[in-house]
């Protein structure tokens, strides 16, 4: 079944089997509510780390049962978020979220060479999948948060991981759009040349099953109209259920447009590592830190 909406997400993660997710640093309390939610659905089983009698408290004001999370005391962020990484590594946890812990110490975290949970050569990356009322299925979109300024290599990775999400959420052929200033192709401009080179390796079965593109401006992406009207010949043309960004400030612009302006819901994780990374904002809703756990717990492959 193909998912068209953040809500039929939570619905598979229920039908799979229950994960175990350790949370770094809990002294929040849309993180603290989101996990809450995902226990009572049935995704998973939670152990928290962070000031056990701050998270006691917002328990008691929320009139949550305490008895339902392993509460592990750890007053300092990233010993927290080392201690999470050693339950990856020792099979106790098949996922990880960040709380309160700053985005840039959770990725230390991650990447810590002794307690981390990187595989050699492995490269994170952060997959967003967003649903807004302007557009009539999910886009799975890469890369918001991580990567500044990919690289081709980099591209290749990002795509992969991105079209790995379509797949598991039930797209057999995601259509992928490869944004860039223009559909013109020029070498003259690094995201115009890498989009010609990508498209290249997809023909050949570089990707997977799927149908790639590019480059393309973002309004050929996603808007038929602007199809019809600048006569663009593209399968993926109005259609695009992926799109891959040329860097980091054109993606984050977008992401932030959607959720601010359009009021669009999110789930986000990082892929790469052992198991997904569930990184939201610490500004993010309770309901977006839901979907992310849903789409973490859905596309794990423990």
């Amino acid at each position: 079944m193909k998912i068209v909406k953040l809500e039929e997400l939570v619905d598979l993660a229920k039908q799979k089997s229950k994960k175990r997710l350790v949370v770094v640093y809990v002294n929040d309390q849309h993180t603290l509510d989101a996990v809450n939610d995902a226990v009572d659905a049935g995704l998973i089983e939670a152990t928290l780390t962070g000031e056990k009698a701050v998270i006691e408290k917002m328990c008691l004001d929320s009139n949550f049962d305490i008895n339902k999370f392993n509460i592990i005391e750890q007053s300092d962020p990233i010993e927290a978020g080392l201690l999470c990484c050693d339950f990856i590594n020792q099979g106790r946890a098949q996922l990880i979220m960040k709380g309160s812990i700053t985005t840039d110490d959770y990725m230390r975290c991650l990447l810590n060479k002794e307690r981390g949970i990187m595989e050699p050569g492995s490269m994170l990356t952060h997959v967003t999948v967003i649903e807004h009322s302007e557009y009539p299925k999910l886009m799975i979109v890469g890369d918001v948060a991580v990567i500044p300024a990919p690289t081709l290599e980099q591209k290749e990775k990002i795509l992969h991981f991105l079209i790995d999400t379509a797949h598991k959420l039930g797209n057999e052929e995601p259509l992928v759009a490869l944004v860039a200033p223009s559909e013109k192709q020029t070498t003259k401009i690094s995201s115009s040349a890498d989009a010609m080179a990508l498209v290249e390796r997809a023909k050949n079965g570089f990707f997977g099953k799927s149908i790639i593109d590019g480059p393309m401006g973002f309004d050929l992406a996603i808007d038929k109209e602007a199809v019809t009207i600048k006569g663009y010949k593209s399968p993926v043309g109005g259609n695009a259920d992926v799109v891959l960004f040329p860097n980091i400030e054109s993606a984050n612009v977008y992401y932030k447009t959607v959720t601010k302006f359009l009021h669009a819901e999110v789930g986000a994780m990082v892929v790469g590592a052992k198991v997904p990374a569930i990184l939201s904002s610490r500004g993010d809703s309770a309901k977006t830190k839901l979907y992310s756990i849903a789409l973490a717990a859905v596309t794990t492959d423990q």
